[in-house]
């Protein structure tokens, strides 16, 4: 599907098959010079059939085509390597390309999953199927890295970057300050909450996320351009509705943590989740990931607060109560 959302800008609809968030926003702004494509779906047959079909629809060619990433999950990047070319820049932030350039696998996040209770057999035959694993992108084109307030001019468009760590460590939302349009990526979504995961003692992705929420909430914004699901107006409701969200995430995990001290699986284990499971157990392994390193995000969130605390002694790291 192809929308034009304001002249010369469109939202092309790409699929995720077997997703929950059922597709992807990519937008393209056409210019008789250069063309810029935001976003681009998965390294997968679906995703490259629907974006070409697209591009070929709006007679964008790739020679004069240059790529914006917000972030590095796969179903932003995946497919950003087939699609550029010699003559395209690619812009893109560097804590998410540091930890591109630095990767050696999984092995470290299994690591610490299972320290923090996750059954290690589990997580190790699943994330060999994970999509960001199996759709990733085939090779890394060079990066132009871009930061804070720098600006992207391409038409009658200025984007200026806005820096909104959080979903990821390098998130950049694109603000368009004369048509007041916010690219925003993953970081504000209309009927699903962004998720926050954290897979390391030295993160807290939960507190950047919720500064880059009232970051973004000074902004004068008409129209959100989100990675996922409708457009919206009336931004600062969202961000409200979200910070109300993990207001009431952290109010029960200290409720689970009050009875005793539980591992972070076990928190996601009795945390409330919008899935069509009758149990824990028969959560699929995948969401079970997701849903754990959003707890750990909450249990860094509130440990950093001290709130809760660490008890040692043991193979799994519990957290209880202050």
């Amino acid at each position: 599907m192809i929308e034009e959302v304001l002249p010369d800008l469109f939202r092309l609809e790409i699929p995720l098959p077997g997703s929950p968030l059922k597709s992807l926003n990519s937008y393209v702004v056409r210019d008789g010079e250069r063309n810029l494509v935001i976003d681009t779906g998965l390294n997968r047959k679906e995703c490259w059939t629907a974006m070409v079909s697209a591009l070929n629809e709006l007679s964008i060619d790739l020679r004069r085509t240059d790529f914006f990433i917000t972030h590095l999950h796969a179903d932003h990047f995946g497919l950003v390597g087939r699609l550029a070319t010699d003559s395209s820049k690619t812009y893109f932030n560097r804590p998410d390309s540091e930890i591109i350039e630095s990767w050696s696998g999984w092995g470290a996040m299994v690591d610490y999953a299972a320290i923090n209770g996750f059954p290690r057999e589990q997580l190790e035959s699943a994330l060999n199927n994970h999509p960001g694993y199996k759709f990733r992108s085939d090779w890394v084109p060079d990066l132009s890295i871009l930061k804070e307030g720098d600006v992207i001019e391409v038409g009658e468009y200025s984007f200026h970057c806005v820096e909104t760590p959080g979903h990821t460590a390098g998130h950049i939302c694109l603000y368009e300050a004369d048509k007041k349009i916010l690219v925003a990526g993953d970081h504000l979504l209309i009927d699903i909450t962004p998720n926050i995961q954290c897979w390391s003692n030295e993160e807290d992705p939960l507190k950047h996320y919720l500064e880059s929420l009232d970051k973004v909430s000074q902004l004068e914004v008409k129209l959100v351009l989100p990675g996922h699901r409708r457009l919206f107006p009336h931004y600062r409701e969202r961000i409200e509705e979200l910070k109300t969200h993990h207001r009431d995430r952290t109010a029960e995990v200290l409720y689970i943590l009050a009875r005793e001290p539980r591992s972070a699986y076990g928190v996601a284990s009795e945390m409330t989740w919008d899935i069509a499971c009758n149990s824990w157990e028969a959560f699929p392994v995948a969401q079970k990931w997701f849903a754990t390193g959003e707890a750990i995000a909450h249990l860094r969130y509130l440990e950093e607060l001290g709130l809760i605390c660490r008890e040692s002694g043991s193979d799994v790291v519990f957290y209880t109560n202050r």
